[in-house]
This record gives structure tokens, C-alpha cells and sequence, in this order.
């Protein structure tokens, strides 16, 4: 076993090697785990049958010294058991009824994905007037750690918290610049997190907002397939079939065999089929009377 801490009160055992750097003392964590004690013969805690763990942020979320200490020697996609003397578990008293007084305690922990938020952080906590006074540089990595946040959050479809990061994310874009290779950087910021909304939005069925966002991202580019076929979507979801009709014919127009744009054309000509179908029959029930 790899002593972690010198006096052998957090000991590691690398069950699966992983890739990358090690986890950062500020990341968020997804990881999978189950507390053992005794011999690992009594299961205390485990979030194993969990689909989509949540994140959590070191030092705030997890607060068990030991299993900090050991998250912070590991990788993304490493397992690893444990061993944590009291010392560096849950201490003289324990954690009753669970957990006895002065034990000692196993963990099997796999990290599936962690994401460094420092430079979030520390953003966030400063007022409006900072912010704007901050190296653009910082900026933009701050937007981009939040946007990965909230892609995160999109992919485990927890789409309300994704469109929250998206959004966080483009409150610290609202300055300008007068020089236009910056203003460039953070407009081609601003349109990646429009995309990100306008998609989430169709996802919590919000065609309103999700048109609303696809039409700032056509703001900033005119010719985006992505944007036009965004705009498409969320009409078509309103059933405003012409407005749909020329939002999707543009962005076929510029990527003629993409084949999400095909396929929405002909759900598009599917439906306004059905709507004239539905038209005509209520017409004819309205005039036959007159005819009888």
C-alpha cells in the first residue's frame, strides 16, 4: 500500500491506473465510492447505484480529510481503495449509529470526471466593478470553465442546472472592446454559449427562449447552420411552419447533406401535411350543415 500521508493514516491501493493530470485542490469531482468497515465486510455509505453522480467540490461537498487527500492523488477514470485511520476519518467519536468510535474505515473510489473551478470561484466572488476590471485573458477562461460546467451538466440531462452554468457564464461577457481582435474573442464566446442555450431550451421545451437564443447567435453570425437550425426546431415546435420552413431551408442551403437538417425538413413537411389534413376537416364540418 502507498502511504499518503507519512504516518500511514491514509493508505492507497491503485486498482485502475487513469489518464491526465491529478485532481486539482479546487476541482468539482463526480466520483463513484463505497465506505467499508471492518474488513470490507459492512457497507456504510455508497453511491454505486447512482446513474449520474453529482459534482462535488473539494473541501465543501467532501469533508472527510482522508478521502480528500486520497481524491487528490488520483486521475480521471482511476479506482482506488482506501484505508483512513480515525485520525483522518471520523475521528474519537465516530459517526453514530453507523460508524463506532475510533475506527477504522475503507473506501472504493472511482473519479469519473472532475473539472478545476479556482478561477470560477474567485470570479464569482468579486462584485460587478472587478469583474469588468480583469484581464480579458481570465475572463474567457472563466467562461469557458463554466461552459464546460455546463456541459457537464446537459450531458447527465440535467438541463435546468446546464442552462443555469450557460448563463453564468455569459454574465461576465457583457463588457466591449474597442479593439477588435478582443471583441472578436468574446463574441466568439457569447455565440458558442447561445448555441449551448438555444439547444437547452428546446431540451426543457422552451421554443420561445430557445428561438430567442438562436436569433442572438444569427446576430453575431448570419451563415450558422448550427443557429438556423436551432430557429427551425424551436418554430416547427410552435407550429409556426413558414417562419420554420425558412430557417431550415437556410441552413440547408449551407450544409446541403447534414443530416439532421434533412430529417427536420421532412418532419416539417410531415406535420404541415397533418395541420392542412386537420384544416380541411374542420372546414367541412363547419360548412356541412349548410349543405344538409
Amino acid at each position: 500500500l502507498q502511504d499518503l500521508t507519512g504516518d500511514g493514516g491514509v493508505r492507497k491501493r491503485q486498482l485502475r491506473p487513469g489518464t491526465g493530470q491529478p485532481v486539482p485542490p479546487s476541482a468539482s469531482v463526480a466520483v463513484k465510492y463505497s465506505g467499508y468497515l471492518g474488513n470490507w465486510n459492512k457497507l456504510f455509505c455508497s453511491n454505486g447505484n447512482s446513474k449520474c453522480p453529482r459534482l462535488m467540490k473539494l473541501g465543501k461537498d467532501i469533508t472527510l480529510w482522508g478521502l480528500e487527500i486520497g481524491l487528490l492523488s488520483m486521475t480521471k477514470g482511476e479506482a482506488a481503495f482506501f484505508i483512513l485511520t480515525p485520525e483522518y476519518a471520523y475521528g474519537q467519536r465516530g459517526c453514530p449509529p453507523s460508524i463506532p468510535p475510533n475506527t477504522t474505515v475503507l473506501f472504493k473510489v472511482e473519479v469519473l470526471d472532475f473539472i478545476d473551478s479556482e478561477e470560477c470561484d474567485a470570479c464569482f466572488e468579486l462584485t460587478y466593478e472587478q469583474q469588468d476590471s480583469l484581464p480579458l485573458e481570465k475572463v474567457l477562461k472563466v467562461a469557458a470553465t463554466e461552459r464546460e460546467f455546463g456541459n457537464y451538466f446537459f450531458y447527465k440531462q440535467r438541463f435546468k442546472i446546464a442552462k443555469d452554468r450557460y448563463k453564468r457564464a455569459l454574465s461576465i461577457l457583457g463588457r466591449s472592446s474597442p479593439n477588435k481582435t478582443e471583441q472578436s474573442q468574446i463574441n466568439t464566446s457569447k455565440l458558442l454559449l447561445f448555441l449551448n442555450l438555444s439547444l437547452t431550451y428546446l431540451k426543457l421545451e422552451r421554443p420561445d427562449r430557445a428561438l430567442k437564443y438562436g436569433e442572438l447567435a444569427l446576430e453575431m453570425d448570419q451563415g450558422n447552420a448550427k443557429a438556423l437550425f436551432r430557429c427551425g426546431q424551436a418554430c416547427l415546435y410552435m407550429r409556426e411552419y413558414s417562419k420554420s420552413q425558412d430557417f431550415l431551408v437556410r441552413a440547408q442551403h449551407i450544409q446541403p447533406f447534414n443530416r439532421d437538417i434533412n430529417n427536420e425538413l421532412k418532419k416539417l413537411a410531415r406535420y404541415y401535411k397533418e395541420y392542412m389534413e386537420v384544416e380541411k376537416e374542420m372546414c367541412c364540418q363547419m360548412f356541412d350543415p349548410l349543405n344538409s
